[in-house]
């Protein structure tokens, strides 16, 4: 089961979502929050796969609580789902931390398959979304390219396509725990912080293949 903590200040946006999701099978709501401070709270205490984050919230807002569950140690994947459509709000969520980031708007079943996406590594976001992280994003130069071995940049490029490291680990035909240490020396190399600014970076510079 995955298990999905909702973060949104209103209650009606709480209820249809916890009404849709509970209904399917691999899905478990195990908590709500109404703002970020109880969001990290809940977080903490209930340790969910999944956060599905809104980031307009009262007090404590979505990017502070993203901050804030980093600099805890929280291992749950955020998904943005927000009503702000104003791009400067992408990049600044990616670089706290998020996993994904999508739009009120989104069809039901297409967050449903986001959860699962997010849930098993991988990393999306609405189309505009994706347009405003390129556009934001410094292009940088090629030495942190230079600087990786070919292996890594084998996995940079499965990573890119949106592959988990069980699913890269069998593409390239070896331990899930390789597949970790190369993620790690690559993102050192690139000077990026997760797998997010990874698929970024590599699609920037024309790594991410067919």
């Amino acid at each position: 089961m995955i298990r999905v903590l909702i973060a949104d200040d209103h209650p009606v946006v709480r209820q249809g979502l916890r009404t849709f999701l509970g209904i399917q099978d691999d899905i478990d709501v195990v908590g709500e929050a109404d703002d970020g401070t109880s969001a990290v709270t809940l977080a903490e205490s209930l340790k969910p796969d999944i956060v599905l984050m809104d980031l307009k919230m009262p007090g404590a807002d979505g990017l502070t609580a993203l901050t804030e569950l980093r600099a805890r140690g929280v291992q749950a994947r955020v998904l943005v789902l927000t009503s702000l459509t104003e791009r400067g709000h992408v990049l600044p969520a990616v670089q706290a931390g998020a996993a994904g980031y999508l739009y009120k708007d989104v069809d039901p079943q297409a967050l449903v398959q986001a959860i699962r996406a997010v849930h098993d590594g991988h990393v999306l976001f609405a189309p505009d979304a994706a347009e405003a992280m390129l556009s934001a994003e410094p292009a940088g130069d090629d030495r942190g390219v230079a600087a990786l071995t070919e292996r890594e940049r084998e996995v940079l490029v499965h990573i890119a396509r949106g592959r988990s490291n069980r699913e890269i680990a069998r593409a390239l035909v070896v331990s899930e725990k390789t597949v970790k240490t190369h993620v790690s020396n690559l993102l050192m190399k690139l000077g990026v912080q997760d797998r997010t600014q990874a698929a970024l970076y590599a699609v920037r510079h024309g790594l991410a293949g067919d």
